[in-house]
């Protein structure tokens, strides 16, 4: 591989295991890049320029799980920063603001025109009665900054849920905002992830859950949410995942999205309701984890495609 300059690419990340096979594939080409730790860095705002070719963002969200919430507030503001002096960043600030807050995406998607979930955005536990109030029961209550279904409560009547109210075991996550949303039994027990590069449709998949209490639907490995007794190091196994073509509508409607979202590398998941058969967006993701297997399951190995895309975006030549 030879370059149009002598700069490295910049990764940005959080979680330790999440993007070994991205880090595979660049020493594999030999490419050059720096590792930088969300949680370990720093900025002086007075540098007006990257010492970058690209800087990726491959920032979670669900970084409070694993003891680093302070990242997810300090990312907003390095990618700030690295807009405001005219940095190449891939899914940047434009596109985090969608990863964070799942009232953003709702917002999106219905400017868009596509029908989402009926939602409720609350800031604090007193507001969930009358918040559920005129929902169709189930509903859950999502913190509005998650990631692998974390922190998300199912309640079937609005007495179960003033109970949780009034008992206090009702989280609303690390921002202290949170939806409450009506749950639509997805049809055949499954959802859709449909995920893209560059703006274009790459894959999707099918997620078939075996609970309907089951919100982690992170296809990738170390995707379980960590428990007492485990560490997160192994993948989800509540999923059976396969490939699938979604209609071509479907998937023009996810480009639609992710580029009105800005983001470059990224997915959507939708699903059709059993109740009355049409089509509900319901979650974005800037930080999208291809899935574990791919080969075997898709048909294909993603990561030489999104890392073609950082050199492409960096202005490395590739030979």
């Amino acid at each position: 591989m030879t370059q149009t300059n002598h700069q490295k690419l910049a990764i940005f990340y959080e979680h330790p295991e999440w993007f070994k096979p991205m880090f595979a594939e660049l020493d594999r080409r030999g490419v050059p890049y720096d590792r930088l730790l969300a949680y370990e860095h720093h900025f002086d705002p007075t540098w007006r320029h990257s010492p970058y070719a690209l800087v990726v963002n491959r920032m979670s969200s669900s970084a409070y799980l694993r003891g680093h919430a302070q990242a997810v507030a300090y990312t907003v503001q390095y990618l700030a920063y690295l807009k405001a002096i005219g940095a190449n960043v891939l899914n940047g600030y434009d596109a985090y603001i969608y990863e964070f807050s799942k009232a953003q995406q709702l917002t999106l998607l219905q400017k868009l025109g596509l029908r989402t979930p009926k939602t409720r955005v609350i800031n604090h536990v007193s507001q969930i009665g009358a918040a559920g109030e005129g929902l169709t029961f189930p509903v859950v209550i999502k913190p509005n900054t998650g990631g692998s279904g974390a922190g998300i409560q199912k309640f079937d009547t609005l007495s179960a849920l003033a109970e949780a109210t009034t008992a206090g075991t009702v989280d609303l996550g690390p921002t202290h905002l949170a939806q409450v949303q009506e749950y639509l039994p997805p049809l055949g027990n499954s959802m859709v992830r449909v995920e893209t590069l560059n703006g274009k449709f790459l894959y999707a998949i099918r997620l078939h859950i075996k609970s309907t209490d089951t919100f982690n639907l992170c296809p990738a490995d170390y995707c379980r949410l960590p428990q007492a007794d485990q560490a997160d190091d192994v993948s989800n196994q509540d999923l059976l995942v396969e490939g699938y073509t979604p209609p071509k509508e479907i998937i023009k409607a996810a480009e639609q999205i992710m580029a009105a979202a800005h983001i470059e590398v990224g997915g959507v998941e939708y699903l059709v309701n059993d109740r009355d058969g049409e089509i509900y967006y319901y979650d974005i993701n800037a930080l999208s984890n291809f899935v574990a297997d791919a080969p075997n399951v898709i048909g294909f190995d993603p990561f030489p495609h999104l890392v073609d895309f950082f050199l492409e975006r960096a202005g490395f030549v590739v030979t």
